[in-house]
C-alpha cells in the first residue's frame, strides 16, 4: 500500500478485489480502482493471489474500474481461465476490450480465432494495392527525373556535375576491383566446365563461341548489374534513407532545392554512364580468364582464341550488351532511389527498405534481361 501511494496514486485509485458470498455458495467479485500497469505493479503478487483464490463460477462486477489498460486486462484474462465469465458486469468500453481479447487471443494461451476462408482474398488485395502504390511512386519518380533532365537541357548551368562525377566514382570506379575478380573467376569456371564437354565431342575450338556469346551478350551485363545492385544500389538507398532519418531531405525542401534534381538525377545519370563501362570491364576480364583456362585445359592457344573471337561473336552482341548496361544502370538507380525516399525516419524502416531495394533491383534486372533475350533473339547470332 505504501509503495502504491509512493507511485502517486490516491486511495480511491488503488486496484482492489472484494469478494462476497451470496446465498447458494456462489461468489460475487467486485473490482474497483485503476487497473493499469502503474497501479498494478506495486501490488502484483497480492492481486494475483486474490484472483487465483476465486472460484471459476463467480460473478464479476467491473463497473467500478476507473481505468483499464492491456496489463490489467491480461491479469484478469488469466484469472478467468482465458475466457469470459458467465456473468460479467462492465461498462461498454471495458466489455469491448475484453471481447477484443477473446477474438485476437491476447492471452498467453487463449484460443486464436480460426482463419476465415476469405482472408486470402483480402491479403491478395492488400498485396496488390501495395504493389500498385510502389509502381505509382516509381512512375512518378521517373516523371520527375525526366522533367529535371528537360530543365537541365534548357538551363545547363543547373546541371549538378559534382554530384554526377562523385556518383560515377563511387558506383563505377570503386566497384571495379570486386567486379574484376568475380568476372575473371566466372570466365575461368565457365571455360573449365565447357572444355570438359567439348573434349568429348572433339569440338575444342567451339569454346570460343560459348565464352564469347555467353559473356558478351548475357553474363557480362547481368553480372555487372547484380554486383552494382548489391553494392552501389544498397548504398544509394541507405544514403537517402539516412538523409530521411536526419531530416536533410526536408531541409532541402525548405530551402527550395528540388530533391530529385540534386539527389536522384545525378545517381541515374552516373549509373547510366558507369554501367556500360563496367560491362566492358567484366567482358574483358571474363574473356581473359576463360582464355587462360582454355589454354590450360584443352590447349587452345591465345592467338587462336583471339583470331576466332571476332568471327564467333558479331559486333551486334557487343552493342546489345552495352545497351543492357545502360538500361540496367538506370533501373538499379531508380529502384534504389525509390526505396530510399520511401524510408520512414527510423532505423527499422531504413533496414527494410535497403533489403527491399536490393531484392527488387536483382529481380527487375533478371526480368528485363529475359525480355531483352526474347526481343533480340534473331540479332547478333552468327
Amino acid at each position: 500500500m505504501v509503495r502504491a501511494r509512493a507511485a502517486g496514486l490516491a486511495d480511491a485509485d488503488l486496484p482492489r478485489v472484494e469478494v462476497t458470498t451470496r446465498e447458494g455458495g456462489s461468489g460475487r467479485v467486485t473490482l474497483t480502482g485503476r487497473w493499469t500497469l502503474a497501479a498494478i505493479t506495486p501490488r502484483i503478487a497480492e492481486l494475483r493471489q486474490q484472483l487465483t483464490a476465486i472460484g471459476g463460477d463467480a460473478e464479476w462486477d467491473c463497473r467500478g474500474v476507473g481505468a483499464l489498460d492491456s496489463a490489467g486486462m491480461i491479469i484478469l484474462w488469466r484469472a478467468w481461465g482465458q475466457r469470459l465469465p458467465q456473468v460479467l458486469e462492465a461498462g461498454a468500453e471495458h466489455r469491448r476490450a475484453f471481447e477484443r481479447i477473446l477474438v485476437t487471443g491476447t492471452g498467453e494461451k487463449s484460443a486464436v480465432a480460426p482463419r476465415r476462408q476469405a482472408e486470402w482474398l483480402r491479403d491478395a488485395g492488400a498485396a496488390a494495392l501495395d504493389f500498385g502504390g510502389h509502381l505509382a511512386d516509381l512512375l512518378a519518380l521517373i516523371g520527375r527525373v525526366a522533367l529535371d533532365m528537360l530543365h537541365v537541357a534548357r538551363h545547363p548551368g543547373d546541371m549538378p556535375w559534382r554530384e554526377v562525377s562523385a556518383n560515377i566514382y563511387k558506383s563505377g570506379v570503386r566497384a571495379m576491383p570486386v567486379i574484376a575478380l568475380v568476372g575473371a573467376m566466372v570466365g575461368v569456371v565457365l571455360a573449365y566446365l565447357s572444355a570438359l564437354q567439348l573434349q568429348r565431342l572433339g569440338a575444342d575450338l567451339y569454346i570460343v563461341d560459348i565464352l564469347g556469346l555467353g559473356i558478351v551478350r548475357e553474363l557480362g551485363p547481368v553480372l555487372a548489374a547484380l554486383l552494382v545492385a548489391g553494392r552501389s544500389g544498397s548504398a544509394m538507398t541507405a544514403q537517402l534513407g539516412v538523409m530521411r532519418v536526419t531530416e536533410e531531405i526536408d531541409a532541402l525542401a525548405t530551402m527550395g532545392v528540388p530533391r530529385s534534381l540534386r539527389l536522384v538525377m545525378p545517381k541515374v545519370i552516373a549509373l547510366a554512364v558507369a554501367m556500360p563501362l563496367l560491362v566492358l570491364w567484366v567482358d574483358v576480364l571474363a574473356l581473359a580468364g576463360g582464355m587462360l583456362a582454355a589454354a590450360a585445359q584443352i590447349d587452345v592457344g591465345h592467338q587462336v582464341f583471339l583470331d576466332r573471337l571476332p568471327k564467333a561473336v558479331p559486333v551486334a552482341n557487343l552493342w546489345i550488351g552495352l545497351a543492357k548496361g545502360v538500361i540496367f544502370g538506370i533501373l538499379v538507380a531508380l529502384v534504389a532511389c525509390h526505396f530510399g525516399l520511401r524510408a520512414r525516419p527510423n532505423t527499422e524502416s531504413l533496414a527494410a527498405n535497403t533489403t527491399a531495394s536490393v531484392v527488387t533491383s536483382i529481380t527487375a534486372v533478371i526480368l528485363v534481361d529475359a525480355m531483352f533475350a526474347v526481343a533480340t533473339r534473331t540479332i547478333g547470332v552468327p
